[in-house]
């Protein structure tokens, strides 16, 4: 099958897009209001974007309370989602009123940065605490703003839990990491193998 985009015309019972570009990492945002509230929010437009220096991009679709809080503070962290929290990530995407904590709808502690003041999970295997470097809004074809807003941050602390390190490395096998795929459907990427780069 084929259908363009413009005309959204695949027939099919659900939009295929998410599902296809799939799985990816969740971005669990931790970040403070500049009153001092706290928030705690799973975005699915997530990844890296840069190992020197250090960066990660995660995108909103229209103004949320991450988002609200991000710009007032410029600092952010991104935290770790593995198998054994799933179901305390999920509570975090819960529509609750501005100003109420996540962290406590789904029971996490709550715990502040070294060199940010928004908080991270204790429960994660891994959290980045993270500045933000730009925030805007990216352009359609014809040169008009899509809704959604797109936060950089460079990350300028890791924290790691003891546990989830084996032989010098972060043991993904143990932490079982989350992905998202299309639909309501998620993936546990625990099972891991290695493929070694060609040399030529």
């Amino acid at each position: 099958m084929f259908y363009a985009t413009a005309q959204n015309a695949h027939g099919l019972a659900h939009d295929p897009f998410k599902a296809i570009v799939s799985p990816r990492p969740i971005g669990w945002i931790g970040s403070r209001a500049e009153a001092g509230s706290l928030n705690l929010a799973p975005y699915s437009f997530f990844n890296a974007i840069s190992d020197t220096p250090k960066m990660v991009m995660f995108s909103s679709s229209g103004r949320k309370d991450s988002l609200r809080n991000i710009e007032e503070t410029r600092e952010f962290t991104a935290n770790f989602v593995s198998f054994d929290i799933r179901d305390a990530m999920n509570l975090t995407s819960a529509p609750v009123p501005h100003g109420e904590s996540e962290f406590a709808l789904a029971g996490l502690t709550p715990v502040e940065g070294e060199f940010v003041r928004a908080p991270f999970v204790a429960e994660a295997y891994a959290a980045l605490e993270c500045k933000v470097t730009d925030i805007f809004q990216p352009k359609t074809l014809d040169g008009t703003l899509s809704e959604n807003h797109v936060v950089i941050g460079q990350v300028v602390g890791i924290h790691i839990r003891d546990e989830a390190v084996r032989d010098g490395r972060f043991d993904m096998a143990k932490v079982r990491p989350v992905g998202r795929m299309g639909y309501m459907d998620y993936c546990d990427a625990g099972d891991v193998f290695e493929l070694l780069r060609p040399r030529r």
